[in-house]
């Protein structure tokens, strides 16, 4: 259980952690406008564009998992393959956020798809 709280601790912190890419863009833009944040992340291009999709599918991504979370914590699902599943979650969207920081397309949806088969899975181990 354990492996699973820390899990998700770091699942809750990743979107605002893929925030300070993204603020170091705004900054490099001109200065970062914290009156009109979100008018200035739409200007940006190339990294910083970038920076701000990782920074917002970091918390559309934290939606399925924090499901996923409930989920295994209501049906007392808690074992090690879901344990792994977290760890596989966390690996997953760390390396996609790398992978959009540094313009890995094919790759970073690759990344996607196993941080989404992940908690899908491990509701699936929920089921009788």
């Amino acid at each position: 259980m354990e492996t699973l709280i820390i899990c998700a601790m770091i699942a809750a912190l990743l979107p605002y952690l893929a925030k300070a890419p993204l603020a170091f863009a705004m900054n490099k833009e001109s200065r970062y406008d914290n009156n009109y944040p979100r008018e200035q992340q739409a200007r940006l291009t190339g990294f910083g564009a970038r920076a701000s999709a990782a920074h917002y599918n970091s918390f559309e991504s934290l939606i399925i998992f924090s499901l996923a979370i409930a989920l295994v914590l209501a049906t007392h699902s808690v074992d090690k393959t879901v344990e792994r599943l977290a760890m596989i979650y966390v690996a997953a969207r760390v390396t996609y956020c790398l992978m959009y920081y540094f313009d890995q397309d094919k790759l970073r949806s690759l990344v996607w798809f196993v941080g989404l088969a992940a908690p899908l899975a491990m509701m699936w181990q929920c089921l009788p």
